[in-house]
């Protein structure tokens, strides 16, 4: 009797429904949900037969609204185990929603599912095989391949269409049962049903990705086949049964096009044979249609794969011009990305080919759809050779105009790029990447600084002084607008420090060249090239300083540049006014600005002919020279490049103007210093151009430009980060005294002297020299390590001998090891010091753990873990102790193996406790550190 009130009260599937979507909240669905769902667990507790099927069925309509159904598993199983059809079909349909192949409960569904696989009814056999293939673990393959494998031989269509599509889920777990699966697959394509032919070539196309060896092997024997039947397909009359819009059986001819792109991909023989049925395909298909375009497409792709014929590669560019012509977005989306796809390895004959359809690109970069333009940006960039690069370019700096703040600073780097590469003269190349800074705006990233002025380095003197005067009077003639874009003024600021006596002395400004893309100056084009006075290039420094526009990174560069000047100019009222400015700076609110105007003021007050040898122009470096080699030859010069075109992979944490390694190219190899030391020869060279062990005073201060461009490591491209290491005496005014600095010199100049006070160096600090210093500090913070003490030296102590390198070289040198900072907080300071060992092959880093005694008490239960990539073998000895009193320090020792010499990057987690009036505070950190020099692998 129970039952028979349970089977009248239940709700029925349908009224399920209307009752959940009758609800106006998703409390009340909820709610009906929820009252849905206890009845069904009553009703399963029941065991009524009569009410199973129905209560599953809702059960997986909770389930696909996103409700926990986890408690219907065992019914679905019991529905499987049932003599109807209604009754497997509902169990299998719940078994594949609600069990996946990690579950414990899938082994007790293999029985039923082998049973159900040797059934009479072609229908379970098909469910079978469909669960089977959609929730196989690999126990389960293994245990059923063998009943697989023996329907791949029915004589029942449907049962090998199915049993094809569940190998390809039994190959892919357990690609070893390949084998079993290749012949009867094979076998598969002479079949005549579509079905059967479709399912036969996903497994092939499945198998050849996980076995080259099985392309192999049909590229002998199948290919004939194949084009046998895609031939059919194209010249076949109209066929009701697999017509879709006029085609015959699309899904069919896409699926042998894909197995015919893996065939024919590096093999001629294969290639050759279908070249013939593609230009067919090609040709004769409808492309008005959604249908039509798919399978050219796929023609387009197999084509692109193959090693097919220039004619053939010709004909598949045009039909995705045709496609860029298309109304409908997505077809010209497709078309530009994969005409953009092909010309990373595109031919001569593709090339030319493309440039047909140049105005229909352009076209598509005013597109109102922002993909279709950024598509359309990247293959633009293919089109560029040097016949057509002033008009493309015109085009690019117009679209960059217009372009969305966040990509302009990645276009703006592969305009200027591209404009090295197929310039065709120095000039124009120059006025283009004038126009891409004032195009870009503040969006202007380093890469196109850096560029910028290694561009100018390297020209000559007259381009040097028509670059200066354009940059100054851009400045000086627009104002704001020019202000505004601070990638503009950063690198018309550095210019005129570095050539501040050819701005104002030179000739004509550079009017006789010719060349040039000049289109916005033409009618003024004097005005930009007047020659302004040594006072008239200070006020307007000065007019910057104070402007609205000048953040700390552009006063940072004008100060630097003042400094210049005064070893430039000659006019002593207008030298009296740089000191004058420079004194306001020594009282400024950022410490970084106040550091430099104190020691940029100690400089100015020496006599002339020291300040000018300090002061000497930047000299032209070799890797610029390098790069200038390769411009207008269309290659790479450097790694900013656009997708798909990209370079060899620079250095690990190369320097663009890795000046000290350019000086020393030319020295022989038994005067350089031995790996894990200096001589006193690169001692001295440390100290004047800035190599890792300049000396610092005690208190550092960081390095000058440590907002620019999100800040990075002195590894980094830094353009104009020559010197550094130059430190002067304390006691040059109290000022200096008053806030202690790090005294090295990073100017960009040729000559310089070190000035040291041998109290300063009883005990110095590290700290990492800032990578996007852009006009290079005249004075900043560079790594150091304790080193013993060197006689006082002084600029500004008469009693110094005139053989002040001599001093230098007679002092001894001592072997430093470069400590990285991985680790300050709450009180707890840690650092990585590295020593390179087996010449590349390992390395040894010393953690040093310091309690700085901030919160007054110990620090205990230290904990340092540390894992590296799978490339790396890392051991680890224990810690010298896991508490550390206040001022102490702890230490541990680690080795790393690094056999590929990769880079070294490690993963940290750190627990300890800190003591402090409140108690024990625990703290739990993940740390991830990878600021280590490349010199200690490569």
């Amino acid at each position: 009797m129970e039952k028979i009130l349970t089977t009248l009260v239940t709700t029925r599937l349908r009224d399920m429904i209307k009752a959940i979507r009758s609800t106006k909240t998703m409390a009340d669905e909820r709610a009906v949900i929820a009252k849905e769902s206890a009845f069904i667990r009553t009703s399963f507790k029941s065991e009524n037969l009569e009410t199973r099927y129905i209560n599953v069925q809702k059960l997986l309509y909770i389930y696909m609204l996103g409700y926990p159904a986890h408690f219907g598993q065992m019914e679905c199983l019991k529905l499987v185990a049932s003599n109807k059809f209604m009754d497997k079909r509902l169990g299998y349909l719940g078994i594949m929603l609600l069990l996946d192949e990690n579950q414990e409960l899938l082994t007790l569904v293999t029985n039923s599912i082998q049973n159900d696989m040797n059934n009479s009814n072609i229908q379970i056999v098909g469910l079978a095989l469909c669960t089977l293939g959609n929730i196989s673990s690999p126990e389960m393959a293994r245990d059923l391949t063998a009943d697989v494998e023996k329907l791949l031989g029915s004589g029942n269509s449907f049962v090998r269409k199915k049993a094809a599509l569940c190998a390809v889920r039994l190959v892919k777990k357990v690609p070893d049962l390949l084998e079993n699966y290749q012949s009867k697959a094979t076998s598969l394509l002479q079949d005549k049903h579509h079905g059967v032919l479709l399912t036969a070539i996903t497994l092939l196309i499945e198998m050849c990705k996980i076995d080259s060896n099985v392309a192999e092997e049909l590229r002998k024997s199948s290919v004939p086949i194949l084009v046998r039947h895609l031939k059919n397909l194209t010249t076949a009359g109209y066929s009701p049964e697999h017509d879709v819009s006029g085609v015959t059986d699309p899904f069919l001819q896409v699926k042998i096009l894909r197995l015919l792109r893996i065939l024919g991909n590096g093999s001629t023989f294969a290639s050759d044979a279908m070249n013939d049925i593609l230009a067919q395909v090609a040709t004769n298909t409808d492309g008005s249609k959604n249908v039509g375009n798919a399978i050219l497409y796929e023609t387009v792709l197999t084509i692109m794969d193959i090693e097919s014929e220039n004619s053939l590669r010709v004909l598949a560019v045009n039909i995705l011009g045709r496609f860029l012509s298309n109304k409908d977005n997505n077809i010209r989306y497709v078309a530009l990305t994969t005409l953009t796809k092909t010309s990373q390895t595109t031919l001569s004959a593709d090339s030319s080919a493309l440039q047909r359809h140049r105005a229909t690109i352009l076209d598509c970069l005013k597109d109102s759809d922002v993909s279709i333009r950024h598509r359309a940006l990247d293959l633009s960039f293919f089109l560029i050779n040097t016949s057509n690069i002033r008009i493309l370019t015109r085009e690019l700096l117009s679209f960059l105009e217009v372009a969305e703040s966040d990509i302009k600073s990645s276009v703006a780097s592969r305009i200027v790029d591209f404009a090295g590469r197929f310039r065709p003269n120095k000039r124009w190349e120059i006025d283009t990447t004038i126009r891409v800074m004032r195009a870009a705006g503040a969006q202007v990233d380093a890469s196109t600084v850096n560029h910028s002025v290694k561009l100018i380095t390297t020209s000559s003197k007259d381009l040097q002084l028509y670059s200066v005067r354009k940059l100054y009077n851009l400045i000086r003639l627009e104002g704001d607008l020019a202000l505004s874009q601070e990638g503009l003024v950063l690198v018309t600021v550095w210019c005129v420090g570095e050539f501040g006596d050819v701005l104002v002395r030179g000739g004509d400004g550079g009017n006789s060249l010719t060349g040039g893309e000049d289109d916005d100056m033409v009618a003024g084009q004097t005005d930009y090239m007047t020659a302004p006075s040594e006072n008239d290039v200070a006020s307007v420094l000065d007019s910057i300083l104070k402007g609205p526009f000048a953040s700390v990174l552009v006063k940072e560069y004008i100060i630097t540049a003042l400094a210049k000047l005064t070893g430039r100019f000659t006019d002593k009222p207008v030298l009296d006014s740089i000191r004058s400015l420079l004194a306001k700076y020594q009282n400024h609110t950022n410490v970084e600005i106040q550091a430099r105007a104190v020691e940029f003021t100690a400089i100015t007050r020496l006599d002339a002919e020291t300040r000018a040898a300090l002061l000497e122009c930047m000299p032209v470096l070799e890797s610029a020279l390098k790069e200038e080699s390769l411009k207008g030859t269309g290659q790479p010069t450097s790694a900013v490049t656009s997708p798909g075109r990209q370079t060899t992979a620079p250095r690990a944490a190369e320097n663009i103007l890795d000046f000290g390694e350019d000086l020393m190219s030319g020295v022989p190899a038994a005067s350089k210093a031995p790996v894990g030391g200096s001589t006193a020869a690169n001692d001295l060279l440390d100290l004047v151009f800035g190599g890792t062990q300049a000396v610092t005073a005690a208190a550092t201060m960081p390095a000058f430009g440590n907002a620019a461009f999100g800040g990075a490591s002195n590894q980094s491209n830094n353009i104009m980060d020559l010197l550094g290491g130059i430190s002067m005496s304390s006691e040059t005014s109290t000022s200096m005294q008053a806030a202690p600095m790090g005294m090295g010199m990073r100017m960009g100049m040729g000559m310089g002297m070190g000035m040291m006070n041998a109290t300063s160096m009883n005990q110095q600090t590290t700290k990492p020299s800032n990578a996007n210093d852009l006009l290079g500090d005249l004075f900043v913070s560079g790594p150091v390590q304790s080193q013993a003490a060197v006689p006082s030296m002084s600029l500004f102590d008469s009693s110094v001998s005139n053989d002040t390198f001599g001093s230098l070289l007679s002092s001894p040198s001592v072997p430093t090891l470069k400590s990285h900072p991985c680790y300050e907080k709450n009180g707890l300071r840690i650092g990585l010091t590295p020593e390179r060992l087996d010449g590349g092959l390992a390395i040894s880093i010393t953690a040093k753990f310091e309690n700085l005694g901030v919160g007054g008490g110990a620090i205990n239960g230290v904990a340092f873990l540390v894992a590296v990539p799978k490339s790396l073998k890392l051991a680890m000895q224990p810690p010298s102790s896991t508490s550390i009193p206040p001022s102490g320090s702890a230490t541990q020792v680690m080795r790393i193996d690094n056999p590929s010499r990769s880079a070294i990057k490690l993963r940290i987690k750190l627990s300890y406790a800190v003591l402090n009036l409140m108690g024990a505070q625990q703290v739990d950190e993940i740390i991830d550190f990878g600021a280590f020099d490349a010199s200690l692998w490569s």
